[in-house]
């Protein structure tokens, strides 16, 4: 016997609504692309760590960064094609956590965390589990209604991809500049489980939904993300730390936007009690 299931697709991005209940007859035809391109992720991340085996260090991080561009279209074509489905949403979430939790940590292990034995190897499992803990707690609330950082258009804590694409800054700054002082292991180490904590912490983060620019710049906007992509190109170590530390410069942005988005909420309640977006069991944005 059938059962009703919500039907979700690939994650876009964390802040996706689900679409209505609606009655699942198994995995349909169009549905095999936007999971075949899920799978492309998952053997992206883990074939990261085949090259890290190899030492080939730069196609390693490439890897990963691969299978986060592959992650955020994967929900995309599923929407597109109206091919969401639980068995996708499911597969993404087991994706994501081989390849920005696990693929990352043997990485990051393999490239200088091995050279402190324990702390080095409990600074990988703090991120794989984190990166695990993540996914489980959006997983565990994604048909909660009640969740305050995503119906104001933020997420909770860093995505996944973004935390994998974070814990690398020292690898870029090591590639960028030649340095060894950025492979130092206790350095990294103490890097790669902030980065862990920051996937589960409750902060609130940005979106896609809650940027938002204005009409007047949206060529130059194109012409920006044209010249990223060239920047990448040319300079694709100093482009990625470029792009690492704007993120890390509009955290403190999205915790003051959050911040009066949620005093104008108080405000229009009319006295009415605020939302819980500080309890211990806040669900992810």
């Amino acid at each position: 016997m059938n059962d009703d299931y919500p039907r979700l697709g690939p994650k876009a991005a964390e802040d996706e609504v689900p679409l209505p209940a609606g009655r699942v007859r198994g995995l349909s035809l169009r549905a095999v692309l936007p999971n075949a391109i899920t799978a492309a992720a998952l053997c992206s991340g883990l074939t990261g760590i085949r090259f890290a085996i190899a030492e080939n260090w730069s196609l390693a991080i490439f890897a990963v960064i691969l299978a986060g561009l592959l992650d955020g279209i994967d929900g995309r074509i599923a929407r597109l094609l109206k091919a969401q489905s639980r068995f996708g949403a499911e597969l993404d979430s087991l994706a994501d956590s081989l390849s920005f939790g696990m693929a990352p940590a043997i990485i990051f292990y393999l490239w200088t965390l091995q050279d402190l034995p324990r702390l080095g190897w409990f600074a990988a499992l703090a991120f794989a589990i984190c990166c695990a803990l993540r996914l489980a707690r959006f997983n565990a609330q994604i048909d909660v209604d009640d969740q305050p950082h995503k119906s104001a258009g933020f997420l909770t804590g860093v995505p996944a991809p973004v935390g994998a694409g974070l814990a690398f800054l020292p690898f870029y700054l090591w590639m960028a500049t030649g340095w060894e002082e950025f492979r130092e292991p206790i350095v990294c180490a103490i890097w790669m489980v902030a980065m862990a904590f920051l996937m589960i912490s409750n902060i609130a983060t940005l979106s896609w939904t809650s940027i938002r620019p204005r009409r007047t710049v949206r060529l130059e906007l194109i012409a920006g993300v044209g010249i990223l992509f060239a920047a990448l190109l040319l300079e694709p170590w100093w482009t990625l730390v470029a792009i690492c530390a704007g993120y890390l410069a509009l955290m403190p942005y999205a915790l003051v936007r959050y911040a009066r988005v949620r005093r104008l909420r108080e405000a229009g309640a009319g006295g009415m009690r605020p939302e819980p977006d500080d309890a211990p069991h806040d669900p992810v944005g």
